[in-house]
């Protein structure tokens, strides 16, 4: 939906409630005027049924206000004497409507000062449970959110068992865009397995201010561009899904907008300069070599090089490939089972079909890439049969209406035309960024799917508070020195871990000496 079309919903949904309720704000002693006024109306009405003002915030923030709009019917009909678990279910069942009743064919009177308390103690619970809702997805949604490392493509900077905090308010928190939602959950209800959302209505993508950029080699948590997944674990390519719900990724910003990228030899290099990764990024590379007869066990493999990706072995000529870092490839040549071990790199003109752009006339993979241009806000590029595919799908997609895909780029011989009108640049709208993993060789990332746009940006993750070892068990299976780290930083990550014990031991000791004095 536009900004218009939002515009002329409100306008329709204060119609609705004017209709609605003008006599009992009459009968709260009120006056019917007052429930025309938008915003002001949702004020008046807070002091009718005996709610703070603060209420009337929570009503104009998406996925909150479905919770909050039930809740405040049923707190106007309680208002209004009707409190029996029948009138409840009208209320709800009729989204509102039995308000109409009550306005105008009921004969009820106002009660100014009702109890608050709910009369049994299942309201007292539902109440609670509730308010628990609301305060976690507006952290959730504006503050923090837990995420995951699924997979390998950051090992070993990240890795798989971590479990982040990521922060929404780093760059600035993004408010939803899909208006109708199941809150706390991505794409699926979990157990039911059924989409969480309704792809329409959609709200204008719009960002709270950050009080930083995305800079470059930041870990990013984004959503995955070309996402066409009905559920997070089952591909269906034509699948529509809202930018919002798309499956959450995350690798690093190794290209920001206005950079040239090119990759040489598996090399990143941005502006012609090899790119300079922070101390604690850890690289991995593939490498293929040939064993002195002994496949390798992979236990000694995770434990002693910390190969975690399956690694391949072919008995019949004594040759693997395996994936390390550089500081594991510096150990691991010198295995005495190991005879020969070289790296991975596709040659220059190897062309990949699977690599970004997929169309046109490139040369490319993923060890030779490039050069492009990242895009950058406010930039005006030349466009023309060479870049053409490069640009094209974020030109129609991204810059246009994901939905209505407005904007039509066709190249038609040499001349590039853009919604029927020849062009040579174009100014791009928002800013783009190129992700790739630390795992080179065993990641999904811009090499495959192409540029980021701002508007899938997340948020940066900024502390590890759990990870958990699929390969160990019992205790061991918890990686404590890993507990309560930052992710950013320079040096080897220390856990706080210590700290927020004592903390917890001082809060509970607290409560304990309280409640023991309140009961003296």
């Amino acid at each position: 939906m536009t900004i218009t079309q939002w515009l002329l919903f409100f306008l329709v949904v204060q119609i609705i409630h004017f209709l609605g309720t003008w006599r009992l704000y009459k009968k709260a002693g009120r006056q019917a005027w007052e429930a025309a006024i938008p915003v002001y109306n949702a004020v008046v009405l807070m002091k009718i049924i005996n709610r703070p003002w603060w209420w009337v915030i929570l009503l104009f923030i998406p996925i909150i206000n479905l919770i909050m709009f039930p809740v405040v019917w049923v707190e106007t009909i309680r208002s209004f004497g009707r409190r029996s678990n029948f009138d409840t279910f009208l209320v709800l069942i009729t989204l509102g409507l039995y308000i109409y009743y009550l306005n105008y064919a009921a004969d009820v009177s106002y009660i100014e000062d009702r109890s608050l308390k709910p009369p049994t103690a299942a309201g007292e619970w539902i109440s609670s449970i509730l308010f628990a809702i609301i305060a976690a997805t507006l952290v959730h949604t504006y503050l923090i959110q837990p995420f995951t490392i699924p997979t390998s493509s950051l090992e070993k900077t990240l890795l798989v068992g971590d479990f982040l905090f990521v922060s929404k308010f780093h760059y600035g928190a993004r408010t939803p865009m899909t208006a109708v939602a199941f809150p706390m959950v991505h794409d699926t209800i979990p157990v039911l397995n059924v989409k969480s959302y309704l792809e329409k209505p959609q709200i204008p993508y719009f960002r709270l201010p950050g009080f930083q950029d995305v800079e470059r080699n930041d870990i990013v948590v984004f959503n995955w561009p070309v996402d066409t997944m009905l559920q997070m674990m089952y591909t269906d390519k034509y699948y529509y899904k809202p930018i919002d719900k798309k499956t959450n990724y995350v690798k690093r910003a190794v290209g920001v907008p206005g950079d040239s990228l090119e990759i040489i030899d598996g090399e990143i290099h941005i502006n012609s300069q090899p790119l300079e990764l922070p101390d604690r990024a850890k690289p991995q590379f593939s490498y293929r070599g040939t064993s002195k007869g002994q496949p390798f066990h992979p236990t000694n493999l995770y434990e002693r090089y910390g190969v975690t990706d399956p690694y391949m072995y072919n008995g019949a000529n004594n040759t693997f490939v395996i994936n390390l870092t550089d500081e594991a490839y510096q150990r691991f040549k010198n295995h005495p089972n190991v005879e020969s071990l070289t790296r991975n790199i596709d040659a220059p003109g190897n062309a990949d079909a699977g690599i970004f752009p997929v169309k046109g006339d490139h040369s490319w993979n993923n060890d030779n890439l490039g050069p492009i241009f990242i895009p950058k806000k406010g930039v005006t590029t030349p466009i023309n049969a060479e870049n053409f595919h490069q640009y094209e799908r974020i030109i129609e997609v991204y810059e246009g209406s994901e939905i209505k895909r407005n904007n039509q780029l066709e190249l038609n011989g040499t001349q590039v035309i853009l919604n029927g009108q020849p062009i040579e640049s174009y100014t791009f709208q928002q800013d783009y960024f190129w992700m790739m993993g630390d795992n080179r060789h065993n990641s999904l990332d811009s090499r495959y799917f192409g540029y980021v746009p701002e508007s899938h940006v997340v948020g940066k993750p900024v502390l590890v508070w759990l990870s958990l070892d699929a390969n160990a068990s019992g205790f061991n299976k918890i990686r404590w020195e890993r507990m309560f780290t930052t992710v950013g930083g320079s040096g080897d990550p220390i856990s706080f871990l210590p700290y927020v014990l004592i903390f917890v031991v001082i809060i509970i000791a607290f409560n304990f000496f309280k409640k023991r004095r309140e009961e003296s």
